[in-house]
């Protein structure tokens, strides 16, 4: 490397970011982004959110029909979508290492699955966000990605008309 070349280097590496205060001390390559997994508190925060869901569907008459396509008791539906969704928002594959590949649609073929239940659960999964909050990581920008996210999974779900 030439004196000069040596000398423009040095200069760059020293030089103050044109967006200053906009930026970390740290660039931005340095930093891993965090995924959703890690902002919503990691496994427990995951795990809240599971169970304010399936709370929510059993005892809420709204989500009457949803409720009737589970089991009566919830502790395996819980496990599973906390498992499912772990791995999901960035964490440990928590679900494939347990039963493979998801195959979301297949599996819930053998249930009647049409736009009220859709809505149903798309609903009760926004009120358990909605009710868990901020100090839970579920910002308004968080609550607002995931929704659209459930919304399309949930439309892929769907096996019935109406």
């Amino acid at each position: 490397m030439t004196r000069d070349a040596l000398a423009r280097t040095r200069a760059s590496e020293n030089a103050t970011p044109d967006n200053a205060g906009m930026t970390d001390s740290a660039t931005a390559t340095d930093q891993k982004p965090s995924t959703p997994f890690e902002q919503l508190g990691g496994i427990a925060g995951v795990r809240a959110l599971v169970d304010r869901f399936y709370d929510l569907m059993d005892l809420e008459a709204d989500f009457a029909e949803l409720r009737a396509l589970h089991p009566t008791t919830l502790d395996g539906s819980r496990d599973k979508l906390a498992w499912f969704l772990t791995g999901w928002l960035g964490g440990p594959d928590l679900y494939i290492e347990r039963f493979g590949h998801p195959r979301l649609r297949a599996r819930h073929l053998p249930y009647p699955i049409g736009v009220g239940v859709r809505d149903q659960w798309l609903t009760c999964m926004g009120l358990a966000m909605a009710q868990i909050g901020e100090s839970g990581g579920f910002t308004a920008d968080m609550q607002e990605r995931l929704m659209i996210s459930f919304a399309n999974t949930a439309d892929h779900m769907r096996n019935r008309a109406g």
